[in-house]
This record gives C-alpha cells, structure tokens and sequence, in this order.
C-alpha cells in the first residue's frame, strides 16, 4: 500500500514538473533565460542550454524538502536540473551527501547519476532572472507550484530554506494552505519554528556570495542538515489528513 502511494505521488510529480517546463507566465523572465541560453557562457559553447523552467526534483517519498531562490542562469537553466552545474550545487550536494541525503556529492548535468534520499529540492520561482533577483510577481506567479509541491509530498515534515527570499515564499504558501505563524519568524541561519505538521529551518544560501566571505561555511552547512535529520527522528508531526 505504502509503494502504491508513492507511485501516486511520483506520477503527479511528473505532471506537476511537466506544467512548470511549460510555463510562460513571466514575460521578463521567459525573455531572460531564454537569452542566456541563445547568449552562452564561452566555457559552455558547446553545449545545449535547457532555457526553460527547471522542475523541483528529488524522492516522491521525501520527508525533508528544501527550498531555494531560483535557478541559476548558466547553472539550472543551463542542465535543466536544479542547483546542478553551478557553484552553490557544488556546495548543496556535497553537504547533502554527507548528511545521507544523496548518493554522490556530484552534480554536473542531468544524467550524472545523482540520486536524493529522502530529500526532494525545489525553488520559489522555476525560470533564471536577471541578476539572481525576481519580483514579488514573478515569485507569487510561480508559488502556486510549490503549493502543490506541498499538497503532493505528503511525507515531507522538515522544510530548509535557502536564503530570506525562500523563508518568505514558504510562510507565504503555507499561510495559503491554512498554516499561519504569527508573529512572522524573522529569517536566520539556524532559525526554526513549527506550522501545522512542518518543521522550518532557514540556512544562508550557498550562493559564492556567502561561501567566499565566509558567511556561510561547510560546517554551517552540515550543522542545519544535522537539526534536520535530527527534527526527522525525534518525531512524526501528523498531517490533519493523517
């Protein structure tokens, strides 16, 4: 029974990550990342942008979720998977390996071999924008689909946020699913609070802007992903539906 439910799950995972692929709701970001992929990086010459909306990914029976910005221009529209082929996906599944959440600390394109444990990875917003930065209309056009994402992945209990703009997009989305926190959480490396049956976890982003200065670190890193696996056994937070 419990692998029919995930089969179920996986095969409205694969509906939900066809519609975001074809989605054209933001003019200025179809434009952008559609001339990234025209305009490629020299190191990239030879190979073939995806330039279009780049799905969440990960195990249909995840109990953890992470949640970041945006793909990156030349990372995620570049492979078509997200945090794949960038700097910050270096980062993010080497630090997911080590916690068991992937099988490989490597990720360079989509048929690399990369497998999540547990784990399922998606963003605010699906389309690249211009300098890391989306509107507030671009990024509640695209909440919709994390919504989903929630109401699918029905095991998911812990949820880690990468960045304030991703803090912001989750309470946003689980205020619209009837799980309000007030007052509102201030966003901080480490902060978390509960909502209804999810644990929230906010980390500085891998970004080269964090790594580089220092403000964000490995063990930083390690340590949020240590306060999530522990979160996922110290206790089951029952769903209402449960």
């Amino acid at each position: 029974m419990k692998m029919a439910r995930v089969r179920q799950r996986a095969s409205c995972l694969a509906d939900l990550q066809a519609r975001v692929v074809s989605c054209r709701a933001c003019p200025r970001l179809v434009r952008w990342r559609e001339q990234v992929a025209g305009d490629k990086r020299a190191a990239f010459q030879n190979e073939e942008y995806w330039g279009k909306p780049v799905p969440g990914f990960g195990d249909a029976a995840a109990r953890l979720l992470i949640c970041g910005l945006a793909p990156a221009a030349h990372g995620g529209n570049r492979t078509g998977r997200i945090f794949t082929g960038d700097r910050s996906g270096d980062w993010l599944y080497a630090a997911l390996h080590r916690a068991g959440f992937a099988n490989q600390a490597e990720s360079s394109h989509r048929g690399d071999g990369l497998r999540l444990q547990d784990c399922y990875i998606t963003a605010c917003v699906h389309c690249a924008p211009p300098v890391n930065r989306p509107t507030i209309e671009e990024r509640d056009n695209c909440l919709p689909y994390l919504r989903e994402e929630f109401r699918v992945l029905t095991s998911v209990r812990v949820i880690l946020c990468l960045g304030a703009f991703a803090w912001n997009g989750v309470l946003a989305t689980l205020n619209e699913l009837g799980w309000p926190t007030r007052p509102k959480p201030v966003f901080g490396h480490g902060q978390r609070f509960n909502a209804g049956p999810y644990t929230v976890i906010g980390s500085y982003h891998p970004s080269q802007q964090n790594t580089f200065t220092g403000r964000l670190t490995q063990k930083m890193l390690d340590d949020v992903l240590r306060l999530a696996r522990e979160q996922l056994r110290n206790g089951r937070r029952p769903r209402p539906s449960d």
